[in-house]
């Protein structure tokens, strides 16, 4: 493809010299970034300068002559210097060329000219350009013409180019498919034997879901190709036993890796060698084949060689071990960002450093890459930590109740794979129906979000968020700056359908009964066992949590297993109920003592009442005090739970696998376990339950999913071919009422989220909003405070409602009072009755401290008002008193609005005063808010009741509320420059709201890095 300057020069006209790059033209060093390819491989793009004229020939040389006659309409087999002049000097504003390189070298290149009208080489104004691509033939495919239509259409904006011309021949297919499919606004023609596309550079909705979902493709490719290679290296594998090299070495083999293994040892310098049986060589150039994934486990001095050895002989990803970087300290934190520009400029990928190891069950790959001695199970859960020590405790908790994995990564410092990495493989993955994450900082809160919310809508994602009061990120992580409290993201992350636990324990509690049982159709809980007071905590335990339990059944104490069985089946075939907590205690015997055996007898019992059912549609849990026999058949492992016929993956074994991670066996009395039980589906059964799940779906957490191998089980190739008396699924068990209704009421809490989810609210459009008189005033008001790059300004009183009132949002009038005759001026102005406040800074909305004086109707009232205040609280000058007309009584209340850089803009609302601030008793949205978050805001705050009629006082006016709060979202959406709003009080009466105070301040917006173009963090 072509310009017209270009056809200028292959005609062997001169073209006009390129102008110098000025000062304030200098090289953007913000136009740099990594990428991530379609084939998840990486990249760097950057903008071309003038020393890159020896890499743009050795390029172009290696580019196929059809390539170089599509890019030239004409047989082009070399640069002249006259080319590489024009391609490698840029202005950086009119003439712009970027570059995609590997190992330093270019693999592809875009470049724009700005043109006029007629298509000529024009400067500003002139605000389209004309663009072309090449790309290395080796590198076709791998989505890099995408990858830089993204970014120079961003630096495009950047310089006030709007639209790009591209001639492109019929025939060159690729580049063709390249523009249709970016999701812009395009026009295509076909003029003299060529195609003449225009793009309008404008984002839209497609191209953002275009280019979001070529970033989980991409991302989602890179973490498959680091858990799936074909042969893998450790490099420092010592050649005695022991040591974290050695130890990996053998975890691999011992876990049964499919793919090839090789060691690496520089000190094997004496020829051919061997470790554990395997080959062992001086460094990976040695090995003479392909190596897919490098262990490395050498001290931190020695990495940048190894990752050297690494990317010239094609490694694709690098584990990264070895510690002694960022969580070490500054030096650390240099060797770390020179670690990872160093793997990215060779394409490669690293976790780490300081990991723990990755981990990958599937039959096909049987990968246990990390220094947990026993492979995992394979299962249906799977698991990042950012703790190799968390992780540990995690790898043997699931495996002791009986719980498996289909992968587990430990990222330690997590340089480059992430956390948000892993949520877009697991999006997709089929053999994943529940995600497990322990956090201890959040890199890019605002795309974790995002992917949070996709992911969540079709498999259950439970978050643990470790260094929650801190106040810093741990040793080694890079984190955002962010203003917000941790509350305030735990209710972001809710708002995301992120079930957010406290504590490692509930995070195995919770995922045990995700990944075992159907999601609930309601709140509605059924409670039946032995004991009448284990009956009742439950019944506590369930209000607690704001389920809606029904009356306990007791059994008694003579109740027997075919009791339990009985009573369970009537359970589960009763259509009040959506759940069912079986709670159990041991039997006593007549002289005393407990019965032997008893714990195995209930567990059958408990797996034939739920085989009885055909399709069970509800959870089942049991809470057990002090059972040994049944603690002890909890504990043993359970063959894989049914998939549907046809739906066979990978990851289910086709003969027992070896389980373990480091745990032993054994009985855990405080911690759940897991009773095998009879087949259970992962959705409710809307004709059972009366209730339907919209978010049921093929594929996602509601399909039927394996659990863990049971060892002594008979092999089997196929379990959708086990008749289904002989399926055995889980029942998760708790030795506390709490642990397992709290793990229930999770459960619930993201049932609702994802039916409503399956039906998202709306973002209303207001007739009366004036977007263009709100730009306008922001314009004027930021142009007035001088320096565009200071850090704002506070809008004055006026400017306020004007701005406001662009929104339809009235602030009441208040009028100064400096003087007590002032003040009765400013009341015959507004009309009586008045109130009387002081808005000095240290009584702002604080009426508890007296600063405020309510419905006075006389000008005596008002006089002794004023003196009271003045003599108790200060002089005037100090307290700044305004007079304010009365308003309708109703609840005061508070909205609110933030930019913070790191989650974006964020809607508030509480009660005003000082009791719902020292509770913290706000909740929060992200902007833009749809009708449904503005709902759901009003009733989420625990005085929500206030607003309602509570003790039968009139219920005020919601809907009038609601409506204030999706109008600030819109202000703060639609003007990005608006980083702070607050109204307060809002005072919400039966009948309409009255805003009585308000603030506003503008700056320079932060950057949206979510909807620039797709780039890995920087380093």
């Amino acid at each position: 493809m072509q310009s017209a300057s270009e056809q200028s020069e292959a005609a062997d006209r001169p073209a006009p010299p390129a102008p110098p790059a000025s000062p304030e033209h200098a090289y953007p060093d913000h136009w740099e970034a990594d990428v991530v390819l379609r084939d998840g491989g990486t990249a760097r793009i950057r903008p071309i300068t003038a020393d890159d004229a020896d890499r743009l020939v050795s390029f172009y040389e290696q580019v196929s002559d059809e390539s170089k006659y599509y890019r030239f309409f004409a047989p082009y087999p070399r640069l002249s210097a006259k080319d590489v002049h024009r391609f490698t000097h840029h202005d950086f504003v009119d003439r712009v060329g970027l570059a995609a390189t590997v190992g330093g070298e270019f693999i592809a290149t875009v470049r724009y000219d700005r043109i006029d009208e007629r298509g000529m080489p024009a400067s500003g104004p002139a605000d389209e350009a004309e663009v072309a691509f090449l790309v290395q033939d080796a590198h076709q495919g791998r989505g890099v013409a995408s990858a830089l239509l993204e970014h120079i259409a961003a630096v495009a904006r950047e310089r006030d180019i709007r639209r790009f011309a591209a001639e492109v021949l019929p025939a060159n297919n690729k580049m063709i498919k390249v523009f249709t499919d970016a999701g812009y606004t395009q026009k295509r023609s076909f003029e003299d034997g060529s195609v003449r596309l225009h793009l309008d550079l404008e984002p839209t909705d497609r191209s953002l879901a275009v280019q979001r979902a070529r970033e989980q493709r991409a991302e989602a490719r890179s973490v498959q190709r680091l858990l799936t290679p074909r042969s893998v290296v450790v490099v420092g594998a010592g050649r005695a036993p022991g040591g974290v090299g050695r130890t990996v070495l053998r975890n691999i083999l011992g876990a049964g890796f499919t793919g090839r293994v090789h060691a690496v040892n520089a000190a094997l310098t004496d020829g051919p060698a061997e470790l554990d049986g395997i080959p062992a060589h001086p460094s990976v150039g040695a090995i003479g084949e392909p190596v897919d994934l490098a262990i490395v486990a050498v001290p931190a001095e020695r990495v940048p060689e190894v990752v050297a050895d690494c990317g010239e002989h094609g490694v694709r990803g690098l584990v990264v071990l070895s510690a002694g970087y960022a969580e070490s300290g500054p030096a650390g934190r240099e060797r770390q960002r020179q670690l990872v520009r160093q793997a990215r400029s060779y394409g490669m990928r690293i976790i780490g450093p300081n990991a723990f190891g990755i981990i990958n069950t599937s039959a096909d790959v049987r990968l246990n890459a990390s220094l947990a001695p026993h492979m995992p199970a394979a299962g249906r859960i799977g698991l990042f930590t950012q703790s190799g020590a968390i992780g540990i405790a995690l790898l043997a908790g699931l495996h002791r109740h009986g719980a498996g994995l289909s992968s587990f990564i430990s990222a330690g410092n997590r340089a480059d794979v992430s956390g948000n990495d892993f949520l877009q493989h697991w999006y997709d993955d089929p053999d994943t129906d529940v995600v497990l994450l322990y956090l201890e900082s959040i890199g890019n809160p605002r795309k974790f979000t995002r992917l949070a919310r996709r992911t969540a809508a079709v498999k259950p994602v439970v978050v643990v968020k470790g260094a929650r009061h801190s106040g810093s990120a741990p040793p080694g992580h890079r984190v955002p700056v962010t203003r917000i409290p941790h509350a305030t993201v735990s209710a972001l992350l809710r708002q995301a359908g992120v079930i957010r636990v406290d504590t490692v324990t509930e995070l195995v509690d919770a995922g045990l009964l995700l990944a075992a049982q159907p999601l609930p159709a309601g709140p509605r809980v059924a409670i039946l066992g032995n004991s009448e007071s284990l009956g009742l905590l439950t019944y506590d335990a369930c209000l607690t949590e704001g389920l809606r339990p029904l009356r306990p059944l007791d059994l008694t104490t003579a109740a027997g297993p075919a009791d339990f069985r009985d009573a369970l089946a009537a359970a589960l075939a009763d259509e009040t109920s959506d759940a069912v907590v079986v709670t159990a205690i041991p039997w006593v015997g007549e002289n005393g003592a407990t019965e032997s055996g008893d714990g195995e007898v209930l567990a059958a019992s408990l797996r034939e009442a739920v085989a009885s059912v055909p399709a069970p549609a509800k959870p089942v849990v049991v809470v057990h005090v002090e059972m040994g026999g049944l603690a002890e058949a909890l504990a043993v492992a359970t063959s894989t739970r049914p998939v549907p016929a046809g739906a066979r993956t990978a990851s289910t074994p086709a003969r027992p696998t070896t389980a373990g991670a480091g745990a032993g066996t054994g009985t855990d009395r405080g911690a759940p376990t897991q009773v095998p039980s009879a087949p259970a589906l992962r959705t409710a059964d809307p004709a059972a339950s009366g209730t339907t799940d919209p978010a049921a779906a093929p594929g996602s957490a509601a399909s039927a999913a394996p659990g863990t191998t049971d060892p002594t089980a008979p092999e089997t190739t196929d379990p959708a071919a086990v008749p289904p008396s002989d399926r055995q699924a889980t029942i998760p068990a708790y030795p506390a009422a709490e642990r397992a209704v709290r793990a229930l009421a999770e459960a619930v809490r993201y049932a609702q989220w994802r039916r409503q989810a399956a039906e998202p609210g709306r973002v209303p459009e207001y007739e009366d909003i004036d977007e263009g008189g709100a730009a306008a005033l922001i314009e004027r008001a930021l142009g007035a405070g001088g320096d565009p790059d200071a850090r704002g300004v506070t809008l004055g009183t006026a400017d306020v409602g004007e701005l406001l009132s662009r929104y339809g949002i009235t602030v009441l009038p208040t009028l100064p009072a400096p003087t007590p005759d002032e003040a009765v001026a400013a009341a015959r102005r507004l009309g009586y009755p008045v109130a009387l406040k002081t808005t000095a800074p240290h009584l702002r909305h604080r009426p508890d401290l007296g600063g405020v004086r309510l419905d006075l109707a006389t000008e005596e009232q008002l006089r002794t008002a004023y003196a009271e205040v003045t003599e108790v609280l200060g002089k005037p000058e100090e307290l700044q008193p305004v007079v304010q007309a009365m308003v309708p009584r109703g609840v005061d209340t508070l909205v609110r609005s933030a930019i913070d850089p790191a989650v974006g803009a964020v809607l508030s609302f509480g009660l005003s005063g000082a009791a719902s601030e020292l509770l913290g008793d706000t909740a929060h949205r992200l902007v833009p808010a749809t009708d449904r978050d503005a709902a759901e805001l009003v009733r989420s705050i625990r005085t929500a009741p206030l607003l309602f009629g509570w003790r039968g006082s009139a219920p005020v006016d919601t809907p009038a509320l609601e409506e204030l709060l999706l109008r600030v979202s819109r202000l703060v959406d639609d003007h990005p420059e608006v980083v702070a709003v607050s109204l307060e009080p809002v005072v919400v009466a039966p009948g309409g709201l009255s805003v009585l105070g308000a603030t506003v301040r503008l700056a320079p917006p932060p950057p949206r890095t979510d909807l620039g173009p797709r780039r890995l963090p920087s380093y």
